[in-house]
């Protein structure tokens, strides 16, 4: 597979929290030739089920990777504009001039405008101003509008991902949509190698209001082992090293009290054997990503968590390094292959 034009495509594909159906059809698309088996769960995480050579029952391991996106709900039609409210961690700094897709009764092309500096109240001028300041015109009269567009109607940003030099590619929706294909590409990878255990990947949804989908999915799918993959802060200006990694020289993994010693030791192991770059990522606490709803569900899930670095989060420009993406996915399958039948994470055998 790919890997650009399958970033691409995950890219570019509208999917917000709660109104996933695009994005989950892609996915279903690309995951259905490399599972045996694929259903929804009632909340629309796609739960995909590539199974082992091993006897059964055979243990699961879970990759999770969130496919929801952040944008915009329309609040009102005030004189044929949309006044709008964010969907997740939307920045309002961002909006003015970006392009996007009201989801109406049928999908309109508009633009987010805002009053120009000329006329606003001098005070304001260098300001981020209000949600009440935006507004989003898709250059229709007012009774057009009202009959096309309710109140609550998804708003998505639109945009074209894009090659920059040196391996990089930039786009909307990489916050986690890079993840996506990342467990893509391991699906991909299994296929064709043997595995004791079941691997079973979700693409799970309402990430960016709440792990919602990692709450339920990790319930129903009750893994012996599972890893998240999300993003994290990749290295830019004004971001200080401590607090972000370089993009191109490999993936991270994430310790603290969020993450399974024992998971994070194979996810090494397998690293080092393979020759392939990685990161510690130290968090302290509660990591924000699937890993922690997954590791607390039921009588408890030993968790890992696998970032790719990524500049300009919650923006329409993120960017990330395509080898990071395409080692992500080789790490998670030479995991899988990795995993003995009898082995499990015990906490006895932390350090």
């Amino acid at each position: 597979m790919e890997t650009v034009s399958l970033l691409k495509r995950l890219s570019e594909v509208p999917g917000l929290s709660g109104v996933e159906t695009p994005v989950r059809a892609l996915v279903r698309e690309l995951w259905t030739p490399l599972v045996h088996e694929l259903r929804e769960d009632g909340l629309g995480n796609l739960v995909a089920i590539c199974q082992g050579s091993s006897s059964e029952p055979r243990p699961k391991l879970m990759l999770a990777a969130h496919m929801d996106e952040i944008g915009l709900r329309v609040t009102g039609v005030e004189k044929g504009f949309l006044r709008i409210t964010r969907v997740g961690g939307t920045d309002r700094r961002v909006l003015p001039g970006m392009e996007v897709t009201v989801h109406g009764k049928k999908d309109l092309p508009g633009i987010i405008g805002m009053r120009p500096p000329h006329v606003l109240p001098p005070d304001q001028r260098d300001k981020t101003l209000p949600w009440e300041e935006y507004f989003v015109d898709v250059g229709l009269p007012e009774e057009e509008v009202k009959a096309l567009v309710r109140v609550g109607d998804p708003i998505s940003f639109r945009r074209e991902a894009t090659e920059l030099k040196n391996g990089l590619l930039t786009g909307k929706a990489l916050d986690n949509r890079v993840s996506v294909a990342v467990v893509t590409l391991a699906l991909e990878h299994l296929s064709y190698t043997a595995h004791a255990w079941d691997v079973v990947a979700v693409a799970t949804v309402q990430e960016e209001v709440g792990l919602y989908g990692a709450t339920t999915a990790a319930y129903g799918v009750a893994p012996e082992m599972a890893v998240a993959v999300d993003v994290t802060f990749g290295r830019q200006a004004g971001v200080s090293n401590q607090d972000s990694f370089p993009l191109g020289e490999g993936v991270t993994i994430g310790v603290g009290p969020n993450f399974h010693p024992a998971v994070v030791e194979r996810l090494k192991m397998v690293a080092d054997k393979h020759e392939i770059p990685y990161k510690i990522d130290p968090i302290p606490g509660r990591s924000g990503t699937d890993a922690w709803a997954i590791q607390v569900s039921r009588e408890g899930v030993p968790t890992g968590l696998v970032s790719i670095p990524l500049r300009y989060m919650h923006q329409p420009v993120e960017t990330v390094a395509v080898k990071d993406v395409e080692r992500a996915g080789r790490l998670l399958a030479l995991l899988a292959a990795s995993l003995e039948p009898d082995f499990r994470p015990r906490w006895e055998d932390e350090g």
